[in-house]
């Protein structure tokens, strides 16, 4: 299996328990995540060697968080140790028409806080096959962007395959700081992944006649602005998830990939209940990835689907799921009956 790299921020998560709302409740469930995190996991889950790349404290919530990663064999022999904070957020889970909120405490983070100079990227990425980072990461600072930045030139020098999640979060910075830093990254980026407001609010593409509250996706708008953006960017793939909201607890789940030359669409699932939405964008950017090394595209944006639509069964931010569950569901086992 091939050497993956993706860096980014792995934050202590504080969620309520069940579906219990912030002021009701006092006591939280402790896991760890973020995005890139998140990746890692489902990489080395699917048989990869995942190296997760970020700074944290060398206290023990750090090594804490170091722990989390190395319980599903991620490998975290480029993380650098030092710095005052780990990064928290915390998760109320919303049910039918209450949605989930997401609350962050991140500020001076030790990865926002962490200089390009701290990190062997020469080392870090020989031999990498591929590069995954997400929009979250630059969005944490001026020095996590440069960071970024100079992470996506070492594993272009490698000749590793560049992806990102574009990932905006309203939270960190608006559209326009968004655009201002992330237009100039993409030069980096082989394959893009975002949704329809990812693509609009981070890189200025929006597609025509979608409304994903609604529940209503043009699908023929998603494949202009593929076009579109291969042609600004020079991106040599392009995928979204389709997601319809129902509401917090069902949703519509689906995916296109464009590869400059066709489209590929996935099959459809209705997941009902969700048990735990967090990282299911992650997810899907574990199983693309991991489709892409081993698959053809259809076949990738099927499996990457699949997975995706697991996560959303599973509480916590990492997908625990193997390869076998996600080939079983995408070719079909939807069925959820006991396996004796």
């Amino acid at each position: 299996m091939a050497k993956v790299v993706t860096l980014g921020e792995i934050m202590l998560r504080l969620s309520t328990p069940g579906q219990s709302r912030f002021i009701q409740s006092d006591t939280f469930n402790v896991v760890y995540g973020g995005g890139e995190a998140n990746v890692a996991v489902s990489l080395a889950n699917f048989g990869h060697e995942a190296y997760f790349v970020t700074k944290l404290p060398k206290h023990e919530i750090g090594q804490s968080a170091v722990n989390a990663l190395s319980r599903y064999q991620v490998k975290t022999d480029y993380i650098v140790r030092g710095g005052d904070r780990v990064g928290i957020y915390y998760l109320e889970t919303g049910a039918s028409m209450r949605p989930s909120k997401v609350i962050y405490d991140r500020k001076d983070s030790a990865i926002s806080q962490a200089e390009p100079k701290e990190f062997d990227f020469d080392q870090i990425f020989k031999g990498a096959t591929w590069f995954h980072w997400s929009g979250i990461t630059p969005a944490l600072g001026k020095k996590a962007a440069e960071l970024t930045k100079q992470a996506c030139i070492a594993a272009k020098k490698a000749g590793a395959t560049i992806s990102v999640d574009l990932n905006y979060r309203k939270k960190l910075w608006t559209p326009e700081q968004a655009q201002a830093v992330m237009k100039d990254l993409m030069q980096y980026v082989d394959v893009c992944i975002g949704n329809e407001e990812d693509a609009e609010l981070v890189l200025g593409f929006k597609p025509a006649h979608t409304d994903v509250q609604s529940g209503q996706l043009e699908i023929d708008g998603y494949k202009q602005i593929f076009k579109e953006m291969k042609e600004t960017f020079g991106f040599k793939m392009v995928a979204t998830t389709l997601r319809e909201s129902f509401s917090a607890t069902k949703n519509g789940w689906s995916a296109l990939l464009y590869d400059g030359t066709n489209f590929y669409q996935s099959k459809h699932y209705t997941i009902d209940p969700i048990i735990d939405r967090v990282g299911g964008g992650d997810a899907f950017s574990g199983g693309l990835i991991h489709g892409l090394l081993t698959k053809d595209p259809q076949h990738a944006i099927e499996f990457a689907v699949a997975a995706s639509a697991i996560k959303h069964t599973i509480p916590g931010d990492f997908n625990q799921a193997s390869i076998s569950e996600v080939e079983a569901l995408a070719e079909g086992d939807a069925s959820g009956r006991v396996q004796r």
